[in-house]
């Protein structure tokens, strides 16, 4: 991968930390509930691949949409992996063999196994997984790193508006 995640971590690592300061928590006090929200953005990715929608013709969201969905989830990648202190150097894609099912129910499997044993190696297993789904519905990391930080700067508004 070519992308640098460790260029993104100061960004999320900033929008956290606004967060959490607004709304008076920590990083301990909100990481089930981040970890539910990437769950959430997980499947709104997958909803918008529609690789799972067996009974429709209609074929996947356009790749800007596709792109938005991946940035969602990113965010909350990077913000767990900055609980455990990743620096963002070991991220390799992780290409599971199989439909696009397949690869998202490894990762669903991945980020519960993480959740349950929150380490450095079960979150880059997850993360990389992720990163396999951004190369299987043809996210380049150009199109990752915009998408995120476009959404990042959305979040920030975000507080600005109170969300």
């Amino acid at each position: 991968m070519k992308l640098k995640i460790a260029d993104l971590i100061p960004y999320q690592q900033q929008l956290d930390q606004r967060i959490f300061d607004i709304h008076a928590t920590d990083r301990p006090a909100t990481m089930q509930s981040r970890l539910l929200a990437l769950l959430v953005e997980l499947g709104e990715f997958a909803n918008e691949t529609r690789c799972f929608k067996f009974w429709s013709v209609k074929g996947p969201s356009d790749k800007a949409v596709l792109a938005e969905e991946f940035g969602d989830g990113l965010h909350f990648f990077l913000s767990l992996g900055i609980d455990l202190d990743d620096d963002g150097s070991d991220v390799d894609a992780i290409r599971v063999e199989g439909s696009g099912t397949d690869r998202f129910l490894a990762l669903y499997d991945a980020v519960i196994v993480f959740s349950r044993n929150a380490n450095l190696d079960t979150y880059r297993e997850a993360f990389g997984l992720f990163f396999g789904l951004a190369d299987s519905f043809g996210l380049s990391d150009e199109d990752i790193r915009s998408y995120y930080l476009k959404k990042n700067e959305k979040n920030h508004a975000r507080q600005d508006q109170n969300y």
